[in-house]
């Protein structure tokens, strides 16, 4: 008996797709990745605000489409083979990334350098609701207005535009100041995300040509979650992991990095800055990147919580597409999780850095007018004399780094520090989160005629 295809009915099945959890950050960016993958060094992002026709405009200067690749690029499923470094997978993200903002996705390419010869083809919901087909609609040359067809005058590239903004904007019709200021709003949002997530493509770090992104014709600067450029950022060495999932072997790099406190950076609004679009608390843990492209922003992948204490640790983990499988990215590549296969491994890499970045916040900032201790004997515990605590690990990733932010480029494994003179504040602090409850009155009474003491 022979098989019998059964095609999904088109129109519900791409209303279940617009549904894949894409915000409209995120479903900008999986338009950009098409961008890299074709070569592009600027990519220009323009969001018009008109009520009902309003639209989003992201148009690159790539190496363009010939029609019949165009065609193929608009298929749900499209069959192309990716590189090792490439960041599409699914051949899904142009259509679900864009549908899941809009009605009407139309895409238009110019491959000629010497002529405008463009293709461009359509997704309408409107008309696959009436045909409940899976047909894309041509769009001949006197259809191409102008807010498709100016960014391909000169130069090859693509542009994809959307219409009937539907899910961006959220009313029916939406005009009025509230609409206005919500899209404004969410430009804002797309520029903070593409700055975090392209910021190795922006700097030029990720093996590829510099890559620039524009909103509105401002271009976006890199947000490095690393604060690499911080004197005091301590660099600690990687660790590499090797993994074996499902007859694929590869490697997984730990970049294990400690910020400085606030109060350390070059200027408040370095420090600002590092705080990160989620702020401290939230931006903390691991960054993991695909192909240099980041994935995750923070967060601990449940091998931890976040802590104030230890806000200060952030990681950058790297792997190649090959383990995709291992790290069970989604379509939308917003979500990956740590292989079972090295957990345990990344548990124990992390916890002296875990370990060092909760010291490095412990560490009193100092005091513009210290006052000095009375030159009698240092307070006594029951045990003897109580020593200065160390302000260094005794192991595991090192102590404060040289002006240049790095420790050799090596894991120390045996620091000997000096403690630094603690001020009577200080040892009044220490001294009070020592004390049990039926301690505390004495010890405050204790302190209490120390300072006496010395102000008389």
């Amino acid at each position: 008996m022979s098989a019998i295809e059964v095609i999904p009915s088109a129109r519900r099945l791409i209303k279940s797709l617009r549904d894949m959890g894409y915000d409209f950050a995120q479903a900008v960016a999986d338009v950009v990745d098409n961008s890299v993958e074709a070569g592009a060094t600027l990519v220009a992002i323009d969001i018009e605000f008109d009520g009902d026709d309003s639209w989003v405009r992201i148009a690159d200067n790539g190496k363009g489409m010939k029609p019949d690749a165009l065609r193929e690029a608009m298929r749900f499923g499209a069959e192309r083979a990716y590189e090792a470094d490439d960041l599409g997978k699914f051949g899904l993200g142009l259509k679900t990334a864009s549908l899941s903002q809009c009605e009407c996705l139309s895409v238009a390419s110019r491959w000629n350098r010497d002529r405008a010869d463009i293709a461009g083809y359509s997704w309408d919901l409107a008309h696959i609701e009436k045909s409940n087909k899976w047909e894309i609609i041509p769009i001949d040359k006197d259809g191409l207005n102008a807010s498709i067809r100016e960014p391909l005058k000169e130069r090859p590239g693509t542009v994809v535009l959307w219409k009937r903004l539907d899910r961006l904007l959220g009313y029916k019709h939406p005009y009025g100041e509230m609409s206005r200021k919500r899209l404004m709003q969410m430009c804002r949002e797309v520029e903070i995300h593409l700055a975090m997530v392209f910021h190795r493509f922006i700097a030029g770090e990720a093996g590829r040509r510099k890559f620039k992104i524009m909103v509105n014709g401002n271009a976006i600067a890199p947000w490095d979650p690393f604060c690499r450029t911080e004197p005091k950022t301590m660099r600690l060495q990687p660790v590499v992991l090797k993994i074996e999932h499902e007859g694929v072997n590869g490697e997984v790099t730990l970049e294990p990095f400690i910020l400085p406190p606030q109060h350390a950076f070059s200027s408040k609004v370095a420090a600002d800055a590092a705080s990160g679009p989620a702020n401290w608390n939230q931006q903390q843990g691991f960054y993991i990147y695909r192909a240099e492209r980041m994935i995750q922003s923070g967060g601990w992948s449940n091998l931890r919580s976040p802590d104030e204490h230890t806000k200060l640790a952030r990681i950058a983990i790297h792997f190649s597409p090959a383990l995709d499988d291992a790290f069970k990215i989604n379509v939308a590549k917003m979500r990956v999780q740590l292989p079972g296969a090295i957990r345990e491994a990344v548990r124990e890499a992390v916890a002296p850095v875990v370990k060092l970045a909760r010291e490095v916040y412990d560490r009193k900032p100092p005091s513009a007018t210290p006052p000095s201790l009375p030159p009698a004997s240092p307070p006594r515990s029951a045990a003897g004399t109580i020593p200065p605590p160390s302000s260094a690990p005794t192991g595991g990733y090192g102590t404060e780094p040289p002006r240049n932010g790095t420790v050799d480029g090596h894991v120390s494994t045996s620091v000997v520090a000096t403690a630094p003179a603690l001020t009577i504040d200080e040892w009044s602090t220490k001294l009070l989160e020592a004390a049990s409850d039926t301690e505390r009155p004495t010890v405050e009474r204790v302190l209490q005629r120390l300072r006496s003491n010395m102000n008389g």
